[in-house]
């Protein structure tokens, strides 16, 4: 394991293992602990070496070879669960990859009962991962040796049990199902917003929806109070305040220190360092007039005709049955928005079935006849 954080490093890594056939790639983040998230470590191994690269000493544009490898369509880039992976990727830097291999997606087509890496580690390698650094905070430097060995070994053992999998894949006759879906992944792009862009983001908390207009308007400032806070302490928003707590004080509107210490759902420490804040903005709230409080906008649900709920119970049974049959989750050999996607265009045969775009070739293999009968 080398750890790489100049750019000649970088580039001398980057070249040497463009010559190997495949690289397990990893990324850590810490948006478990801080405000604005972003890549703080990337992780990459070939058969015969490993490298934790320093996305915090080496500038972006100097990290430019690790877009080149990803880029690559003679290399092969195994990953665990990509879909994060690869959308921070595009969103940091701007990078896209081709020519993928995700073992999470691989080991739900095997029909796995538990798609962990470490579970999976565990049962393909015989290898136990240290879990006590999940959740660690990746921005801190110096990395401890423990957080540097833990991520060495998330890509280390990421290429032996690709080959694991994609022997069994075989052995079941759906190594093509999975590349059918690791293709689809090369198209993954951020589609998020930046913290502190979305002014609507408070509705999205919890019982938010249940709250009186006043409320809304209150918990509107609490959301915007703890993200300037946030902010200003580079911390995850939750490590202010959490999410009930501010929904709660939104729902008891209290005028006083006292009445702070009648909600149960806040605990008395975050009342004492914070109860000014959450007053101020209590009675900002109340201050409003009518035609300034949030309203939710109640959208009409879209008609669906008569038969649509018949016709989805009637596909879903069927999807069911011939996911039992072959030992996958139901979700997994179809989920529900293409079984909706499915019943709304009411496909009469296979051709029509293949101009339904959120189906895969795959699925129209395995379950295609079924569906189509079930629409009969």
């Amino acid at each position: 394991m080398k750890y790489v954080d100049t750019p000649q490093d970088l580039a001398a890594f980057i070249a040497s293992v463009r010559r190997e056939s495949r690289v397990g790639v990893d990324t850590e983040a810490a948006s478990f602990h801080r405000y604005r998230d972003r890549i703080y470590l990337m992780q990459i191994s070939s058969p015969t070496q490993t490298a934790l690269i320093d996305p915090l000493a080496i500038a972006a544009p100097d990290l430019g070879p690790v877009g080149a490898l990803l880029a690559d369509p003679r290399l092969e880039k195994v990953f665990h669960d990509a879909d994060y992976d690869l959308r921070v990727l595009d969103r940091d830097y701007g990078f896209h990859a081709v020519r993928l291999f995700d073992s999470r997606v691989a080991a739900q087509l095997a029909g796995e009962p538990a798609i962990g890496l470490a579970a999976l580690l565990e049962k393909y390698a015989g290898v136990k991962l240290a879990k006590e650094h999940q959740k660690a905070d990746w921005s801190l430097r110096p990395l401890t040796p423990p957080m540097l060995a833990y991520a060495a070994a998330d890509t280390h053992y990421l290429l032996p049990l690709r080959d694991a999998l994609e022997q069994r894949l075989q052995s079941l006759g759906r190594l093509s199902w999975a590349q059918e879906e690791f293709k689809q992944l090369e198209s993954l792009r951020w589609t998020g917003v930046a913290s502190g862009t979305d002014d609507d983001s408070y509705l999205r908390l919890k019982g938010a929806k249940g709250l009186a207009p006043r409320g809304l308007a209150a918990l509107r400032l609490l959301h915007r109070w703890r993200d300037s806070v946030a902010e200003r302490e580079d911390k995850a928003p939750f490590r202010i305040i959490g999410n009930d707590s501010l929904v709660a004080v939104s729902r008891a509107l209290p005028a006083s220190r006292a009445d702070l210490s009648h909600i149960r759902e806040l605990p008395s420490s975050l009342a004492r360092r914070h109860g000014d804040a959450l007053l101020d903005a209590v009675a900002r709230a109340k201050g409003l007039s009518d035609s300034e409080l949030p309203r939710l906008e109640r959208r009409p649900r879209p008609q669906k005709d008569a038969g649509f709920d018949v016709r989805l119970e009637k596909v879903k049974a069927v999807r069911n049955r011939v996911a039992a049959e072959l030992g996958l989750e139901a979700g997994v050999l179809c989920g529900r928005t293409t079984l909706e996607a499915v019943v709304r265009a009411r496909p009469v045969d296979r051709a029509a079935l293949e101009q339904v775009g959120e189906v895969r070739r795959w699925q129209i293999a395995v379950l295609g006849d079924a569906l189509l009968e079930a629409l009969r």
